[in-house]
């Protein structure tokens, strides 16, 4: 019996490998295989066999022959499932393949009596209906843990029974898979209770008996599973650094550790206590100060350095804007195994879900230092999991999120401790003095105990410098009870520095008007063209220079510098205490130098992709010094290709934010018609319009048509540029002929003035294909997209943005052309290429994956397409949320899946909510609001109501009319879906009209064998049937079932249906892309 068994599972296996294969690519197939090797310890390649099936047969043996590990995994079909949920997590069949390697394990370890009796155990627990917390009781039950969870794979009675006795031994009296059985039994129905208690009665005697699972040769000791949290006897034990010593696997950013740490301990306990009961906890100040400078991040960097070993992922996360949140986590998802690309916001969506899922660490610690936002940054938590996140925040209304632990400043005793514990000599009269003096701010006092450390001074003489610097504190605008005596401290600090280093005195003046954490030293390393001072100049221009600055700076602790990062760290309130010192020319200097050495670090290319995490590193720095201000054209130049990034990024939302100040900056200085003005207002546009704020984008367009119109005459390039937004927003209108018509001049005109190969001219001839799409003119739209596709190629690359964009373009002109099969291959070919170069959830990658699957549904895969449909708008939605443009275009996607999956219902309701929201968006009578009336019509004749479909499909075949023209594709279609509601009436006669004028039409329009003409002649058969004209409707069905068949091929579902002679054809639209 358990040969047979296996028998199934491998052929089981190789089926589900060879479905998977069908969404691949053979550089996909080459990964996976790749890895799979990579995991199983295996090097070389298998043999290239002339299938694919051959090939997962034989890498289906080499994986069932591979030992079992310690912990009783098979490293064969694990390693299978753990690669698939690597490439891809959201895939269905990695659950699958996961509760394959279960169950193939489970049977090589259970007893023969049992294997014996499979199918009786089978029966007996899929019969048994429980909640999940019931679930989650019998495996507790039977595996002696309190705190087991449910694998995502498991979902049933029956596969926890597999997974307990595939993961979990134990030993006599009884393993946990017979006392899973036996507190399952009571809950089956009275028959399959006395067989399960049949077989555990006979299998009871040589239960005890089963021996522990050998480790693999060569295999090092496994460590014991205990809890150092749980065995902790104390917090204040040192877990140290050793290799070896439970470390975290992985390690990010986390501060060096402060060595002279000092008490704290109270407040200590209370964290780890909170952590240990609620998994989040928040370390605010106190409210009554409400500052920096308390040693909250302090005190989280010196929780983790005494709980390392309860970790096995500890990540730090500047977490003062939301962008830096998304580039840290992003950075986090390669240690975690996930597959990274360009668009760094969505791929934080799979890091978190990695950690909910405990995948592939299951204990961790986020850390987000300096969340002043609760809620913005609440959204990066994970949604549980085995994990905890730690807050550090100025900001008290974190207390409504986590639970607050406020920090305020030191004891007097816990200052008096680390002054004394540093430097020369000092009494418990003068360290309580100088505490006194600094407020007791830890990080006041840490100041001051390094630079006594560091010159000798005694305290006295400390305390009289610090009195006279004081006064210079009262300019200050916002003094706060211990602001006063930090800034002081520091200012001793600067004088020293200034006297000893001036030129690090000035790169530190710099770094005041940076971004205060994470500043590359890239951007010190290019020189820019212009001189900021001459100290300045001669230290960017030598790295020797520089480096002695960086050491003076460090030396003085007044910043940090971070080798894994290579990046110099100041904390804010120094940047507060550098400005405050400076004359306004001073500052106004400065901020033009850190100004200056940004727009020298522009790659000056934000349309490709691999310029984008140089772009991420720059962006912070951009806003916080204020670059949208300056009047410098090369920095203004660098604002707005940070717009540009972002908007190819993914982020609409801070394009937006980015575009708007600099507008407002630039307007006010220049005035609307300022060349860089007139710039940065058409990505304004273009950020309004991928939010679906159509009316704003075109009215921000229009001024800046009539502004170019007067300044540089109606043949400038900037001219041209602005008329070819202007045509994207009367598609956004609907109006597809006035859009055409402009998209073709302004071609023609780009083609005159810069000729075919320039990088405007292509851009221009990607908007005239897709104006040509949406008039329904597909063989222009390929003819044209053809040669843009050529041009684009030998201009920017294969692997550029603008040139995959192109292709998608191509892509669906193809679809139209020539059937869905050579669509098909093109988009898996894309839709990889795609996710490798800019990852998973890029716009352009899930614009193609959402396309794909329309074309899978139109070649019949009708599964596949809703499982592609279903990952495409969960993707979207994490990103854009709900209701853009984007997302409703992809949920219309999953409804039209949805529907010809059968789930009619459930296609409906979507249709309406799609139908309201594309009103909202683009009005009651646009193109794409049309056709998602006319797809909601049709599910309203699939659920019995065909009076209502022929209402909606009356008055919109109308309004297509008026809109579109009659002899517009979604005009044909239309007619085709009335004439079906028409039919369904019994109104043969009419159905046969509207019929054979429809296909009269769509012959002339879109060719005989175009699919909305083969279902026109479909449907005209069972018109001419209805009413008793046999030998007409044969004739004319044998004619169009042969073409049907040429373009679908033979064993599309729907050639089936109409050879079955009862099947009318529907049409549903997808709008093209605007």
């Amino acid at each position: 019996m358990r040969e047979e068994i296996e028998e199934r599972l491998r052929r089981t296996a190789v089926d589900l490998l060879v479905e998977l294969d069908g969404t691949w690519s053979t550089e996909d197939r080459e990964q996976f295989l790749s890895l799979v090797l990579d995991r199983l310890k295996r090097t070389g390649h298998l043999s290239r066999q002339s299938r694919p099936r051959s090939q997962y047969v034989a890498l289906m043996l080499l994986c069932m022959r591979s030992p079992l590990t310690p912990n009783n995994v098979p490293d064969g079909l694990s390693c299978l499932a753990a690669v698939i949920d690597l490439l891809d997590p959201a895939c269905p069949e990695c659950l699958r393949m996961y509760r394959l390697a279960d169950e193939w394990t489970a049977v090589r370890l259970l007893p023969p009596g049992v294997t014996d009796s499979w199918e009786v155990v089978q029966d007996a627990l899929q019969a048994i209906r429980l909640t999940i917390e019931e679930r989650r009781l019998l495996v507790e039950r039977a595996t002696s843990s309190l705190s087991s969870v449910l694998p995502r794979h498991s979902t049933t009675a029956w596969s926890d029974f597999l997974h307990v006795a595939a993961r979990h031994r134990a030993p006599a009296p009884e393993p946990p898979w017979m006392t899973y059985l036996r507190a399952a039994s009571p809950r089956t129905d009275p028959e399959h209770q006395q067989r399960l208690e049949a077989i555990l009665e006979r299998e009871a005697p040589a239960a005890g008996g089963l021996p522990p699972c050998p480790p693999p040769q060569n295999a090092p000791a496994a460590a014991p599973a205990t809890n150092d949290r749980e065995q902790e006897g104390s917090v204040h034990e040192d877990a140290g650094l050793t290799p070896g010593g439970g470390t975290p696997a992985i390690w990010g950013s986390v501060p060096l550790r402060n060595p002279n740490f000092t008490g704290r301990d109270s407040l200590l306990a209370v964290l780890h206590e909170r952590l240990r009961k609620n998994n989040a906890a928040a370390v605010l100040p106190s409210a009554l100060h409400g500052m920096g400078g308390v040693g909250k991040s302090t005190l989280a960097v010196e929780y983790i350095y005494r709980h390392l070993r309860d970790y096995d992922v500890v990540w730090w996360i500047p977490a003062e804007r939301t962008t830096e949140i998304t580039l840290s986590l992003a950075s986090l998802a390669p240690q975690l195994g996930i597959d990274t690309g360009g668009e760094a916001t969505a791929t934080v969506a799979r890091v978190l879900e990695e950690l909910r899922r405990g995948k592939p660490y299951g204990r961790w610690l986020l850390v987000f230092d300096n969340a002043d936002n609760p809620e913005s940054v609440r959204h990066y938590f994970p949604s549980g999991g085995p994990g905890d996140v730690l807050v550090t925040s100025r900001n008290p209304q974190w207390a409504g999120v986590a639970p607050p632990l406020e920090v305020d400043v030191f004891r007097r005793e816990e200052s008096v401790a680390l002054l004394r514990g540093r430097g020369p000599e000092i009494t418990n009269d003068e360290a309580d003095r100088l505490a006194q003096a600094l407020g007791d701010l830890p990080l006041a006092i840490v100041q001051a105990a390094a630079w006594r450390a560091e010159t000798g001074m005694p305290a006295d003489e400390y305390l009289r410098l610090l009195d006279e610097k004081r006064v210079e504190l009262l300019s200050l605008a916002a003094p706060l009870d211990y602001q006063q005596p930090v800034i002081a401290a520091w200012n001793v600090s600067l004088d020293h520095l200034e006297s000893e280093n001036p030129a690090a005195l000035r790169l530190l003046q710099l770094c005041a008007f940076c971004a205060p954490e994470a500043i590359p030293r890239d951007l010190f390393v290019s020189h820019p063209g212009g001189s900021i001072t001459p100290e300045l100049d001669a230290v960017l221009r030598d790295p020797i220079h520089l480096g002695q600055a960086i050491r003076a700076i460090g030396r003085f602790s007044l910043a940090r510098w971070d080798f894994p990062t290579r990046s110099l760290q100041i904390h804010r309130l120094i940047q507060v205490a550098l400005i405050s010192r400076m004359t306004e020319s001073e500052q106004q200097t400065m901020r033009q130098g850190v100004h200056l050495l940004l727009s020298t670090n522009d790659p000056n290319d934000p349309h490709n992709a691999s310029d984008w995490p140089r772009y991420g590193e720059l962006y912070p720095h951009v806003i916080v010094s204020g670059a949208v201000r300056s009047t410098d054209p090369y920095v203004r130049k660098l604002v707005i290709n940070q717009v540009i990034y972002l908007l190819r990024w993914g982020n609409i939302e801070a394009a937006l934010q980015l575009a708007r100040s600099a507008y407002e900056s630039w307007r006010s200085g220049g005035g609307e018609n300022a060349p860089a003005t007139l710039e940065v207002s058409k990505w304004l546009g273009a950020a309004l319009a991928s939010m679906g704020r159509h009316a704003e984008s075109a009215a921000v367009n229009a001024r800046v048509l009539d502004a170019y119109r007067r300044t540089v005459g109606e043949d400038h390039e900037d001219t041209l540029d602005a008329w070819g937004n202007v045509a994207i927003d009367l598609r956004a209108k609907g109006k597809f002929a006035a859009a055409l018509e402009l998209s073709e001049s302004v071609h023609q005109r780009y083609l005159r003035l810069l000729g075919p190969d320039d990088p405007e001219t292509l851009r221009a001839a990607h908007n005239l294909g897709v104006s040509l799409r949406l008039s329904g003119e597909f063989a222009r739209a390929r003819e044209l997209d053809t040669d843009t596709l050529r041009n684009k190629t030998t201009t920017f690359g294969q692997d550029h943005v603008l040139t995959l964009v192109t292709w998608l373009g191509l892509i669906l002109d193809i679809q139209e052309l020539d059937g869905y099969q050579t669509a098909l291959t093109h988009l898996r070919e894309l839709t990889g290429q795609a996710a490798r170069l800019l990852g998973r959830d890029n716009p352009l990658s899930l614009a193609a994956h959402r396309h794909l699957a329309v074309t899978l549904r139109h070649a019949g895969r009708y599964e596949e397409a809703l499982a592609v449909a279903e990952r495409t708008r969960a993707g979207v939605i994490r990103r854009y949320g709900e209701s853009g443009p984007e997302s409703v275009a992809s949920t219309l996607t999953l409804a039209m899946a949805l529907r010809e999956a059968g789930k009619v219902p459930a296609a409906h309701d979507l249709g309406a909510w799609i139908h309201r929201q594309y009103a909202d968006i683009y009005g009651p009578v646009h193109p794409h609001t049309l056709s998602a009336e006319m797809n909601l019509a049709l599910t309203h004749r699939l659920l019995g109501d065909a009076e209502a479909a022929r209402a909606v499909h009356e008055r919109t075949l109308a309004d297509f009319s008026r809109v579109l023209g009659a002899r517009h594709p979604s005009s044909v279609a239309c007619a085709i879906n009335l004439a079906s509601d028409l039919h369904a009436l019994g109104e043969y006669s009419a159905a046969e009209t509207l019929d054979g004028g429809t296909l009269a039409v769509s012959t002339d329009v879109l060719g005989p064998n175009h699919p909305s003409t083969l279902a026109c002649g479909v449907n005209l058969t069972l018109d001419l049937r209805a009413q008793g004209h046999r030998e007409e409707a044969e004739r004319l069905l044998a004619a169009t079932m042969e073409r049907l068949t040429r373009v679908l091929g033979a064993e599309h579902p729907l050639v089936h249906r109409v050879q079955a002679r009862k099947h009318r054809v529907d049409c549903g639209i997808d709008p093209m892309p605007l």
